[in-house]
């Protein structure tokens, strides 16, 4: 396998740079917005949601926003596949951990983020016979390197080039090599679709695109899966690394401007919801209250109590209320009573 940085690269072909700078400017007002929403992590809480979703759906695993806050409410739900994607977020959440307390991106960062993606403690792979196939057909798609050292020696040389800032290169198109390169080294015996996913953000947060992970490339992925597999192809086995690259960061621009879309949705649906929360229930509003049920889509009598500093009686009847003017859904799910932002789940579900 070719070491980065892959100097013998034209990284600043006429088409290359055409679509960066609408990556560039996407992704720059993405951020702009982001910044000026009060309660950052509504927003995070929601978009990490359905990126975990959506970056699971890329491995087949296939779950509804429903189990998903299930499992995230009720320790006692059983839903495989739910649990998986509950994982994902929790190792996004760690990276962006990482990034902030390290400031740098490790092999052994993406170890750990692995090893809560897939808790398997297996960490990089040490025996030899992955092979990536197609599920319908049986053929192989693609050998990656085998042998442990190799692969140790491949993750150091992308660790390096993900640190060095002195490379004369966009980080946007650096992210395009970064992802290509660490989905070729496929490092672990599973999960490393969804961990080289995390890497994307996560890098974007480490060079300062972006200060809260908010942007994921799973949903265009997803969209042009063909597409993908086959740049990755012609990438590795005919250097066609432009049309790659322009790939990604067309998937950048049109991902920044659906996220932009789904946090003015995600705005005006707050919104709507306070005129009627006031409207209705004047004596019992206040705005703790009220980023608290948006915080998680599904909630329970203790979030409230704690969230708003209130007596357990007080968050229950808090949430007893909403659910009778028809702010809120209700389910009893073993012995805990679900609380449910409904028309919240409606908007994410349709993202």
């Amino acid at each position: 396998m070719k070491l980065l940085p892959f100097n013998d690269f034209n990284l600043k072909t006429p088409r290359i740079l055409e679509t960066l700078n609408d990556a560039s400017r996407s992704l720059a007002e993405l951020k702009g917005f982001a910044n000026s929403i009060p309660n950052q992590h509504i927003l995070i809480n929601a978009i990490t949601i359905n990126e975990a979703k959506d970056s699971s759906a890329i491995e087949n695993i296939v779950t509804t926003h429903d189990s998903i806050y299930k499992v995230l409410t009720e320790s006692a739900f059983k839903d495989e596949s739910a649990k998986e994607v509950v994982n994902y977020r929790s190792a996004i959440w760690r990276g962006y951990e990482i990034i902030k307390e390290k400031g740098f991106i490790s092999t052994n960062v993406l170890v750990e983020l692995q090893s809560i993606i897939e808790p398997n403690k297996t960490g990089v792979r040490k025996t030899p016979g992955t092979k990536l196939i197609n599920s319908n057909t049986g053929e192989v798609i693609y050998t990656p390197p085998q042998e442990e050292k190799e692969i140790r020696d491949l993750l150091k040389n992308l660790e390096d080039y993900i640190n060095d800032s002195k490379v004369e290169v966009d980080p946007l198109i650096k992210m395009a090599l970064i992802h290509y390169q660490f989905e070729s080294i496929h490092p672990f015996y599973d999960g490393n679709g969804r961990t080289g996913r995390i890497l994307n953000v996560l890098y974007l947060v480490l060079n300062n695109l972006l200060d809260s992970p908010i942007l994921y490339l799973s949903n265009y992925i997803n969209k042009y899966k063909v597409q993908y597999y086959k740049l990755f192809t012609e990438f590795r086995e005919n250097n066609n690394y432009e049309d790659w690259i322009i790939y990604i960061l067309k998937g950048i621009a049109e991902t920044s401007k659906s996220t932009i879309e789904l946090i003015k949705q995600i705005q005006s649906e707050m919104a709507s919801f306070k005129e009627e929360f006031i409207r209705k229930l004047p004596k019992i509003y206040s705005d703790e209250l009220l980023d608290s049920l948006f915080y998680e889509v599904y909630t329970k009598i203790n979030y409230i109590e704690n969230r708003c500093n209130v007596t357990r009686q007080t968050a229950a009847t808090y949430l007893n209320s909403l659910v009778k003017v028809g702010l809120l859904g209700y389910e009893k799910i073993g012995k805990e009573s679900i609380y449910k932002n409904t028309r919240l789940i409606d908007l994410l579900s349709k993202f």
